[in-house]
């Protein structure tokens, strides 16, 4: 074969290179993080393909996540792609051909509201360095966090618009072209999903409607309300944040979120 031909096909050959899953289940996921559903589990050994790659949540000193061929993503740390590095191209986004809308004001108030907050580092029950609206840090002197500490209560919020990132990311990522959301309506699912966790949210029958074209404001007023209960019980702080995560999505604004622009 002609040199012209190999290089013609070489990008095909790599977006469908086939690699080793270094671990026994290792998850793969529908964006490039921890907080993103689990849509797949691999085997230890088992040959993956991949059509690209994205930074994403670091994992044991590696930050690149891989897409496959199964339509999910999974730590580079688990694939035996020989280098740390790229070995195919670039994704186009994280979990997504797009980025995640930022959340407006209203959305970092609500949440922060529901929290609490500590100006100072804290121990959480899990035994988790913690400051401000509940971020965790990555060592006990939370060197991560780039905001002098104590924390003002403004400074707090604008940690936590920062921690608010993956839930955006996860909103954006498991709905689709059909759903069509303002930024208070986005508001209200990306606190719920702050709230419940990405993996919970992902499988609802709310974000099955919404993707089935449902209108938001009718899926979201009945749908957010079910999510009040933890282990059986009907738990009074969940429904008063329900309520205003619905009182939120209700807020008129010409503001758009969803779907994105890319």
């Amino acid at each position: 074969m002609k040199l012209s031909a190999l290089l013609a096909l070489a990008p095909f050959i790599a977006a469908t290179s086939a690699y080793l899953i270094k671990a026994d289940n290792v998850n793969c996921r529908s964006g490039s993080g921890t907080n993103y559903g689990v849509k797949r589990t691999y085997k230890k050994g088992q040959d993956v393909k991949l059509t690209c790659q994205t930074p994403g949540e670091v994992i044991n000193g590696v930050k690149l996540w891989d897409k496959t061929t199964d339509g999910c993503y999974v730590s580079d740390y688990y694939v035996k792609t020989g280098t740390d590095g790229y070995v195919v191209g670039k994704c186009g986004g994280t979990g997504s051909s797009c980025s995640a809308p930022k959340s407006n004001q209203a959305t970092v108030d609500l949440i922060s509201e529901f929290e609490g907050f500590r100006a100072n580092i804290y121990i959480d029950p899990t035994g988790h360095p913690t400051v401000g609206y509940g971020h965790l840090c990555s060592n006990s002197q939370c060197s991560d966090v780039k905001y002098p500490i104590p924390l003002s209560k403004a400074n707090g919020k604008n940690l936590l618009a920062d921690d608010m990132g993956p839930k955006e990311k996860c909103i954006t990522s498991m709905t689709n072209s059909k759903v069509t959301l303002n930024l208070n309506q986005y508001g209200a699912l990306v606190s719920w999903a702050f709230n419940m966790g990405c993996g919970a949210t992902q499988g609802s029958s709310l974000i099955k409607r919404l993707n089935n074209g449902e209108n938001a404001g009718t899926v979201i007023a009945q749908e957010l309300p079910k999510w009040v209960y933890g282990n059986g019980q009907k738990l009074p702080g969940l429904v008063r944040r329900r309520n205003a995560e619905v009182k939120l999505a209700q807020t008129t604004t010409s503001a758009k979120a969803l779907p994105v622009k890319c």
